[in-house]
């Protein structure tokens, strides 16, 4: 698990009076969360060793203190998706010239002291401060001293520091106190509060979802899933079908449904269980080896991931793969 990220990056800033006018907060990523990017973890509200979300979900983990706005895959982040300010405010720090590479292949000891990798903190004023984390390198375009307004660029997102996947993480500082966007209240001050948002717009939450999916020919693994290995791969009349999908927020339970459907419509493949366990994230694939004699028929293949939920689908995904 992650390490709380705000006091992490270029030694903090320096904290400012308390806070009197409460500043609101535009949505710190150009995406649309539930379609081009997801909320992988909240801000942690459990006052104990566990973990809960302000829905008291799990989508968070134990001290964690911003939000996690995640990008489908390295191929999104690839094509930029810009970073910017979420209020009108100074800049205080920046950093950059962090790799993005996952710490999966750079380990811990590469990122000790910048897990937070390159990003941003500006100040809003009357204690108020705000941290952008893991940004891209090299696509930073403000420096200290800079006066920004809400909607402006700071740079993209990116796989820097301590993180095996592309997102943005936003925090909030009030004081001294981490602060949840989505309830005005501290990390750590319980998920049955009385919630009032900060964001100057809806946000939805969103407690289950697939973040991306695709074929393989051959076992499929999270990190290149996450990496963009996959993403341009061919199929092969000689290789196996294999179909994978990542999801979040899956549950004890839930039915995982995956199947092959072949160029004429008529399935291929299929498997089906139930989850043994709650997680966060899950990683999930399965497919077939091709028939013995004359291999796949050349055409279109379908790949479909669902998830169900006492009889009703909270994730799914679709995805096609030709056959020559």
């Amino acid at each position: 698990m992650r390490r709380a990220l705000f006091g992490l990056l270029l030694l903090a800033a320096p904290a400012a009076a308390q806070a009197q006018d409460e500043p609101r907060f535009s949505w710190p990523v150009a995406c649309t969360v539930g379609k081009d990017c997801f909320v992988q973890n909240y801000v942690d509200a459990d006052p104990g060793p566990g973990r809960a979300d302000f829905h008291c979900g799990p989508l968070t983990y134990d001290g964690h203190d911003g939000t996690d706005i995640r990008l489908p895959d390295l191929a999104t982040m690839q094509r930029g998706v810009a970073v910017v300010a979420a209020a009108d405010g100074t800049v205080l720090r920046v950093r950059d010239g962090e790799p993005d590479v996952s710490v999966d292949d750079r380990g811990k000891a590469a990122i000790e002291g910048r897990e937070a990798g390159n990003g941003v903190i500006i100040d809003h004023g009357n204690g108020w401060q705000t941290l952008y984390g893991h940004m891209k390198r090299g696509s930073l375009k403000v420096h200290a001293g800079d006066v920004v307004k809400a909607g402006q660029p700071l740079g993209q997102v990116g796989l820097s520091g301590d993180t095996e996947f592309p997102h943005l993480h936003f925090g909030i500082l009030k004081g001294e106190q981490r602060i949840d966007p989505f309830t005005d209240e501290p990390t750590g001050a319980g998920c049955n509060v009385t919630r009032h948002s900060l964001w100057t717009a809806d946000v939805p939450y969103i407690a289950t979802g697939t973040l991306i999916a695709g074929f393989a020919t051959g076992p499929a693994d999270a990190n290149s899933a996450r990496l963009g290995r996959y993403s341009d791969i061919t199929g092969s009349r000689l290789a196996p079908l294999v179909f994978w999908a990542e999801s979040f927020g899956v549950q004890a339970g839930d039915v995982q449904i995956i199947t092959i459907a072949g160029p004429d419509g008529a399935l291929a493949y299929q498997d089906q269980k139930a989850l043994p366990a709650s997680k966060i994230i899950w990683f999930a694939f399965s497919g077939k080896r091709p028939p013995a004699t004359q291999g796949w028929k050349p055409g279109t293949y379908t790949g479909r991931y669902r998830l169900e939920r006492n009889g009703a689908v909270v994730a799914e995904a679709e995805r096609t793969l030709v056959v020559p």
